[in-house]
């Protein structure tokens, strides 16, 4: 054997010792600290609350009420003050459209109009005409009536004496007779004409009403040419350019009124099935946490991420603002005041634990059982009481030990 072989099996010998030296000392727990210097060991504190299990989501803080400003009628953009992105004022004017094809809308009506109201003078002087020439006839044919009567009275005298023949007597019955009949007709006929002129009166004062009411609209429209806030905001969208014509109803200015927000949540598609309609929602808000909850999720998957709103019991809280990045937690199990410790390293429902729980100037060994792992939390479920100190530390650092001093 050369001499280079006999220190490779040399140095072979030799390697293989200590590591076998090594892992004696190991599991015979020679190396394994007893002690722990106070300060330098993180501790949790078990106490009741709750434990929360949810799936992670990021959001966008925005605008829960958006006002969508409609033109009032069909005109042409005049000139736009307010561009997307500024901050106005209630009544401030963020767009004017040109007036002129309104005024010449008023301008028809009240000409229209006045044709109206003078066609209304018309038909009520022609009424009354109507009215004294009906009320004449009709008079005239009651004295034709009553003069027949008064004939037939002295008609029937002479025919007591002999005077007359009975065939002049009921010739003048037949008279009176026909005479009432014709009064009868006329009264009808009049009553009808009557009626014919009040319908035509209440036609011609309906068609005025509707003029001055839609004059009034008009007016209206007119003093809505200039497009103002309706409140104080933020403009979201302005739509179309300085000389574009715009139809009436045209959607012309988006906007918000940033007194209450939601959170628009996205979430990758693989926690889909995770998030439901109506589900819990904690909000992470510069360390203060607000509830919420999921209102409607898109269908639609975009860039293998799902969307959904999120509607906050705070809607108004002063710390939130629009566009603003938000950590979402989309509750996925929870237990209210139950005993709980900080999450420990590598734990999972329902385990048995080993911990080390301080008492005064020691740390003693401990087996405890788990319930729910939150994402912060554990739930236990025996083993600890409350306000006992547990070491946060892995206890596999101190596997053959029952108990820690803790040096000052």
């Amino acid at each position: 054997m050369t001499t280079h072989k006999k220190w490779t099996t040399v140095l072979i010998y030799v390697l293989s010792a200590s590591a076998l030296t090594a892992a004696i000392l190991y599991f015979s727990g020679v190396f394994v600290p007893d002690s722990l210097k106070a300060g330098k060991f993180n501790i949790s504190i078990a106490s009741r609350g709750e434990v929360l299990s949810s799936t992670l989501a990021s959001g966008i803080v925005a605008p829960e009420n958006e006002v969508l400003i409609l033109s009032p009628s069909a005109s042409v953009i005049k000139s736009i003050l307010k561009e997307p992105g500024s901050r106005v004022e209630a009544g401030d004017i963020i767009m004017q459209l040109d007036e002129e094809p309104v005024n010449d809308d008023i301008s028809r009506l009240n000409d229209q109009l006045e044709m109206r109201r003078n066609n209304l003078e018309r038909t009520q002087l022609n009424a009354q005409s109507t009215k004294l020439d009906l009320d004449y006839n009709e008079e005239v044919k009651k004295l034709r009536i009553v003069s027949l009567k008064s004939q037939l009275a002295d008609q029937e005298q002479l025919l007591e004496v002999g005077g007359i023949s009975p065939a002049r007597v009921e010739e003048t019955k037949q008279e009176i007779t026909l005479a009432e009949k014709d009064l009868q007709m006329l009264l009808e006929k009049n009553l009808i004409r009557l009626k014919q002129l009040e319908a035509e009166e209440k036609g011609l004062v309906m068609q005025i009403r509707m003029d001055e009411k839609t004059l009034e609209d008009r007016y209206q429209t007119l003093a809505a040419m200039d497009i103002t806030a309706p409140m104080a905001g933020i403009v979201l969208a302005v739509n179309g350019q300085v000389g574009e014509k715009v139809a009436t109803d045209k959607l012309l200015v988006k906007m918000s009124d940033l007194t209450s927000f939601k959170i628009i949540g996205s979430a990758e598609e693989k926690f889909a099935s995770q998030i439901n309609t109506g589900d819990r929602v904690v909000v992470n808000l510069e360390g203060e946490p607000i509830e919420g909850r999921v209102g409607m999720i898109t269908p639609v998957v975009e860039n293998n991420r799902i969307q959904f709103n999120v509607h906050l019991t705070r809607k108004d809280h002063p710390k939130l603002m629009a566009n603003q990045q938000i950590q979402i937690h989309i509750v996925n199990d929870q237990k209210p005041n139950t005993l709980r410790i900080n999450k420990l390293p590598n734990a999972e429902p329902n385990q048995t634990k080993t911990v080390f729980v301080v008492e005064g100037d020691k740390a003693v060994k401990k087996e405890i059982k788990l319930g729910m792992i939150g994402d912060e939390f554990c739930e236990v479920v025996s083993g600890l009481e409350e306000g006992d100190a547990v070491l946060m530390e892995d206890p596999s650092s101190f596997r053959q030990v029952s108990e820690l001093s803790i040096k000052k």
